[in-house]
């Protein structure tokens, strides 16, 4: 990339919707609408796209964005009275030239600042006043990270209370060649069966239904194991107790109207989330939710999410 490249180029999108551009020297980039704050690509230095968005996906509002990143507030799925997945993510965001100094201030080139803050129609149906920064981040590796800082500005002092999740949607070769790693043993609560609680079972999850599981209490790291493609998305996380899991599989992708009837092969939404416990913030009271996503090659990653380790024992192996 030449000196001139820009790392943040502003422009216009899909039906002249405005975007924004990040680029990385190696030659990654990601893209992030202003309508949703929603990113909807992110290419490695090949050029190769790791998120899915739907063929079919629809860029007009009021209508979300199918695929990419959608960001679910202040409500989770149905879990409330709103609109499902709450309406941050069918908002115009604007660009933050002026945000609040983050505590750690890295070299990193390619990002940008959005914000969202209530408007007098969001505020009759939900009735409360919030400013939402997010900072999106291309770091020179490839590495994409989103910071969500949500605060209450509330003047009649009210607390308010939200559930929360980045809703990515991974681009997989093969669902039925993808196994999930980092969520065994783990308590989830299963959507297709009215929430009911179960403990998972298997080494590693795999996919030959549809599934819609909220995993509680997850590691702030879980791998995608794509085996087709030999790669592995790692997703670490902060703030985000929960993990979401969803593949609609083949029944349920015929009744999504902007979805391909047979898309389903080629996604897989694993989501950093707060659902169980919805976070509460009195007046001025801020949270933050953190996620960072990186494509490797599935070779560092064989059972374990340690790549260091990795190489050295296929050092020792024979020549």
């Amino acid at each position: 990339m030449s000196e001139e490249t820009k790392y943040v180029e502003l422009c216009k999108g899909i039906n002249g919707l405005d975007k924004i551009i990040l680029r990385e020297v190696r030659g990654c980039s990601a893209e992030v609408y202003l309508f949703g704050g929603h990113v909807t690509s992110w290419k490695n230095e090949h050029g190769e796209e790791l998120l899915f968005v739907s063929s079919k996906a629809i860029f007009k509002p009021p209508k979300a964005i199918r695929g990419g990143i959608p960001i679910c507030f202040p409500q989770f799925s149905n879990l409330g009275s709103l609109e499902p997945h709450g309406f941050a993510r069918t908002r115009f965001w604007s660009i933050d030239n002026d945000p609040p100094p983050f505590p750690t201030n890295s070299s990193n080139k390619a990002f940008i600042d959005l914000i969202l803050k209530h408007s007098e129609e969001d505020v009759k149906i939900w009735p409360h006043r919030y400013e939402f920064r997010l900072r999106i981040t291309l770091g020179p590796g490839g590495d994409l990270m989103l910071t969500s800082r949500i605060r209450n500005t509330n003047t009649d002092g009210k607390s308010f209370t939200f559930t929360f999740a980045y809703h990515t949607y991974f681009h997989v070769t093969d669902i039925s060649e993808v196994r999930v790693e980092g969520l065994e043993t783990l308590d989830y609560l299963d959507n297709l069966k009215n929430r009911e609680r179960f403990t998972e079972q298997g080494d590693a999850i795999v996919f030959e239904s549809e599934v819609d599981k909220v995993y509680l209490r997850t590691p702030t790291k879980i791998a995608v194991l794509d085996h087709e493609r030999k790669r592995t998305f790692e997703l670490r996380k902060d703030g985000l107790p929960d993990a979401v899991v969803w593949n609609p599989w083949d029944k349920k992708a015929k009744t999504i109207p902007d979805l391909g009837d047979d898309e389903y092969k080629h996604m897989l939404c694993v989501e950093a989330a707060c659902v169980e416990k919805p976070i509460t913030l009195k007046p001025g009271e801020e949270w933050r939710g953190r996620q960072e996503l990186s494509a490797v090659p599935s070779s560092y990653c064989s059972g374990q999410l340690n790549p260091e380790s990795a190489i050295l024992s296929e050092d020792i192996g024979p020549a």
